[in-house]
């Protein structure tokens, strides 16, 4: 608005602007196809075919998570310099995130009825039939919900494609933000990006639609499908997406951390601290917020309930750099002395992440029946009282298991973290985006290492999620 129609009207049809467009379009394209092709045949093989090694691949598929996108770039630029262009991001983006299609088609699949497969043998169909017309239909909800979790992460991404020296959007206004501290530039370039995740939310609406699935008998595992003569490429194509999502940049990040000497180690015990503050911090903030929000929407479900939890919904979709230069502009005008503040950071966490807890504790607070307070305050027992004793130890675990996940994502974000935060404070991910832009791959090792440890823990928390329905 302060920039005005027409210089804001110059700015968006650039020549630049129309090249970002076509590359990040082109990218959400080809990464989200290519992570829903890896994800849902990934989870497929391993849920409903004979497949050798079945739970080592189980688990195999998932571990990328482990891996920040930004790790991921850099063991495979380390590996193979010449890697870039629209090719290296489609590979960084099926590599790093094909997992969001894998989980959720996992957790979907041991969900469906096998009742329509059994039946659908029966009639003669084989396997790949069977999984074209019966199960992929069933996976529609899955597929679309994991296709817009990648997608956003693809608008989101920095440190991946800065790596790769592929423009997009997010590259885009980091360098304008970093030229000239924001102004029109960046600020043309995020009005594109946001309509880019607005259209996206809205286009998974209506793609998810309101058909809903359920089983027409008692929980049980659904049958496999006999591999038969293509048990040998379905290994080998499984081998293929764990060694380049997993092995290539876990050798790259050993092969440099074995070079490291305890003078590049060293930084990487005070950026952990630093990192655990501000996570710690976010996770506690989302959860104040959360909890609220979370009982409104169970226990007093309305219009006005459900704007305000739809609206942490949409802000957690934007990507990193549009929340990042809004707290800019709002500290710089409303709070300066807020500007480039620890607050800030765990302001920009609680933003981001809030998603993360308000699900979990969302259907934490469904599973509580609201009787059982009733009882505690027929025995005299005053309201806050009756939730603190009945409510609150049920509901810890939601809360505990939903903080963990917002401050393991804290942990490792990037583009908020390295505008927002503090002069001459580091965390893991900015230490190591230090040294990895500087080419100094020795002592970004370190750090790399202990990114995929903070990352772990999430990514146990999510597996164990998705797989928890039916047997393993």
């Amino acid at each position: 608005m302060q920039t005005g129609g027409p210089r804001l009207l110059e700015l968006l049809v650039r020549p630049r602007v129309a090249e970002l467009t076509v590359n990040t379009v082109l990218l959400v394209a080809l990464g989200v196809t290519a992570t829903l092709v890896i994800g849902i045949g990934g989870a497929w093989l391993v849920e409903r075919t004979t497949l050798p090694l079945r739970r080592v691949f189980a688990v195999a598929l998932a571990a990328p998570l482990a891996i920040p996108a930004f790790v991921t770039s850099y063991g495979w630029a380390s590996a193979t310099p010449s890697l870039n262009g629209i090719g290296g991001a489609v590979l960084i983006a099926a590599c790093a995130y094909s997992p969001l299609v894998y989980l959720p088609a996992v957790a979907a699949l041991r969900g469906l009825d096998p009742a329509l497969e059994e039946a659908a043998r029966s009639l003669g169909l084989g396997p790949w039939t069977v999984f074209v017309r019966v199960v992929l239909p069933q996976l529609r909800i899955a597929a679309v919900g994991g296709g817009l979790v990648v997608g956003l992460h693809l608008l989101a991404e920095y440190g991946a494609f800065a790596f790769l020296q592929f423009d997009t959007f997010t590259t885009a206004i980091m360098d304008a933000y970093r030229a000239n501290f924001g102004g029109a530039n960046a600020a043309a370039l995020g009005v594109v990006l946001a309509g880019l995740c607005l259209l996206m939310v809205a286009g998974e609406g209506r793609m998810r639609g309101t058909t809903r699935l359920s089983r027409s008998a008692a929980s049980r595992p659904g049958g496999r499908a006999a591999l038969g003569r293509w048990t040998a490429p379905a290994i080998i194509s499984l081998v293929a997406v764990v060694g380049a999502s997993v092995i290539v940049p876990m050798a790259s990040v050993l092969r440099w951390t074995l070079r490291s000497d305890a003078a590049d180690w060293a930084p990487v015990v005070p950026a952990a601290w630093q990192t655990v503050l501000l996570s710690v911090g976010g996770a506690a903030v989302c959860a104040i917020v959360a909890l609220p929000v979370a009982w409104l929407a169970v226990r007093h479900r309305g219009r006005l309930s459900g704007a305000l939890e739809g609206a942490f919904y949409l802000a957690g979709s934007f990507p990193a750099i549009i929340v990042a230069l809004a707290l800019v502009g709002v500290t710089l005008k409303a709070a300066p002395a807020l500007y480039q503040t620890a607050a800030t950071v765990i302001v920009a966490y609680a933003i981001l992440f809030l998603p993360r807890i308000l699900v979990p504790l969302r259907a934490g607070l469904a599973q509580i029946s609201p009787a059982w307070e009733e009882a505690a305050r027929s025995l005299g027992a005053p309201p806050w009282r009756a939730r603190l004793r009945i409510t609150a130890p049920l509901l810890a675990p939601a809360v505990a298991s939903g903080a963990a996940l917002v401050a393991l994502g804290a942990s490792n974000e990037l583009t908020a973290t390295l505008l927002l935060a503090p002069i001459g404070t580091e965390t893991v991910a900015t230490g190591f985006w230090s040294a990895a832009s500087a080419i100094d791959y020795v002592a970004a090792a370190p750090f790399a290492l202990t990114l995929i440890a903070l990352s772990i823990p999430a990514v146990y928390l999510m597996f164990s999620e998705a797989t928890s329905r039916g047997g393993a």
